[in-house]
Parts: C-alpha cells; structure tokens; sequence
C-alpha cells in the first residue's frame, strides 16, 4: 500500500525498517498511522527474507502522544464502540519477529506505551520518556499502567504516571526501561547491529525466545518454566540445533538454514 504517515524500508536484505513519519505533528499516533503500522509489520512478518524489525521516529520525537487533536472530541460512545487502541495499537503484539524500538527525542503517551510493546529499547541520549496523560484528565490507555511498572517498578511507574514528569534516557537505562542507551548519531547504527546479528541466528531459535520471555510475564514461574522447558525440549528436533552444536565442537560458525 502507499503509506502516508510512516516510510518502510529494507537494511541488508534482512531487516525492515518503518519510520514514523507525521513531523509536524512529532508523530502524533493518529488511527491512520496506527493502521499503516499494522499493515506494514504484518508484511514484514510474513516475509521469509526479513529476521528482525526496527521501528522508529525522528531525531527530535520518536511519538509524542497519540493525535490529542482528535481524541479531544471522542466520546465515551466513540471509543467503546470504536473498539478505540484495541483495534489497530494491538497489532505489533501478535508480531512474531523481534521489533526493536530505536528512539530518540520524546517517547511520551502513547509513544512511550508504543516503544514498550517493542521487545525491546535502544535509546539516543537525547531521548526522554513519559506518561503525562494525567494532564489531559485522563489516564495511559495502550498498556503505560501495566507495562511501565513491569518495567521500572511501582514506584517509578506511579511517579511517572501521577507527576506526569519525564524520565531521560540515563535514568531510563538505570531503571530497566531501555537496553542501551547510544549516542544520537550512533543510534540507527546500534540498532541495525542489533537486528543483524539476531538475524544470524536461528530463526525458530530467536521466535521461541522471543515467545518464552513474553509468557514470563503471563504465568506464574513455574508454568513460565515448563513452558521454557518444552520450548528448549523441542528446538533438539530442528536442524538447526544440530548445525549449531556440531559448528561448536568442532570450532566453525554456524549456517542457520531457519529448519
């Protein structure tokens, strides 16, 4: 499809890259936007050629927030019936591949909840993290209530949320927000080595990984476990495992065939 607010493109063949694209609105998260998102993440995933995804905004905002100037007339009737987020923000969740967020500048709202339904952060020193939707008299809406303290804690989860105040991307690192924290003109570069060298992996290895850290947060331990178990159990019937093991022993790299 032609995209109007997101530009979508390949690195090396093997990794697809979409950019949030609505500068003037520093990628305000419209229903379009999240719609073309949707699209293009399903493409990427259903694409045997691309291993892993990055997904990213602008030097100066990753996203800002969802599209305040039209949430600002919805009623109660509007989202409820509109199935309002639900419909189009929960898409990336049923992405198998990894998605990395690359974010730089302000990752605030939804912007901040989008970047924490990617599996995981890589941050420019210039970016600044938060949920201020309390001043608009409301509250996080895409998952910010429970995500953010999954990630942060209670208590850094509730300053955020009921301050508004804005969490830098030092302070995120340190809280287990995001995974690295790069400088800003380093920060495609990071998350391209990234994506590429989990692209060199097996592929039923890294979706199987990817499956069992996201049940973690679904289950009690030990059901997260047997579940980790079975996974582990099952990889000994692909030929990758047997490739992978045999280029240990005897001292070679690995030629991942993803079977």
């Amino acid at each position: 499809m032609a995209y109007q607010n997101i530009e979508v493109r390949t690195e090396a063949g093997k990794v697809g890259v979409v950019t949030l694209n609505r500068p003037k609105q520093l990628n305000a998260l419209s229903n379009d936007l999240m719609d073309e998102l949707g699209v293009a993440l399903k493409a990427f995933d259903a694409d045997d050629a691309i291993g892993c995804i990055i997904l990213t905004g602008s030097e100066k905002a990753f996203a800002a927030g969802a599209d305040i100037g039209a949430m600002a007339s919805y009623s109660f009737a509007d989202v409820y019936k509109g199935d309002y987020i639900t419909r189009n923000w929960e898409t990336i969740r049923s992405i198998r591949k990894p998605v990395i967020a690359a974010v730089s500048g302000f990752a605030l709202g939804g912007g901040c909840e989008l970047a924490m339904t990617c599996d995981f952060i890589i941050a420019a020193d210039n970016a600044r993290f938060g949920q201020p939707e309390i001043k608009l008299g409301i509250i996080p809406g895409a998952g910010g209530t429970q995500r953010l303290p999954r990630a942060v804690g209670k208590s850094k989860a509730m300053d955020m949320t009921l301050t508004a105040r804005m969490m830098d991307a030092a302070e995120a690192e340190r809280a287990g927000l995001v995974s690295r924290v790069v400088a800003l003109d380093k920060l495609m570069d990071e998350a391209l080595g990234a994506a590429l060298t989990i692209c060199d992996y097996s592929r039923i290895s890294v979706l199987a990984a990817k499956e069992s850290i996201n049940r973690s947060f679904e289950t009690g331990l030990s059901d997260g476990v047997m579940f980790e178990r079975r996974l582990f159990h099952a990889t000994f019937a692909t030929e990758d495992q047997k490739e992978g093991m045999d280029a240990f022993v005897n001292k070679r790299k690995p030629q991942f065939r993803h079977r």
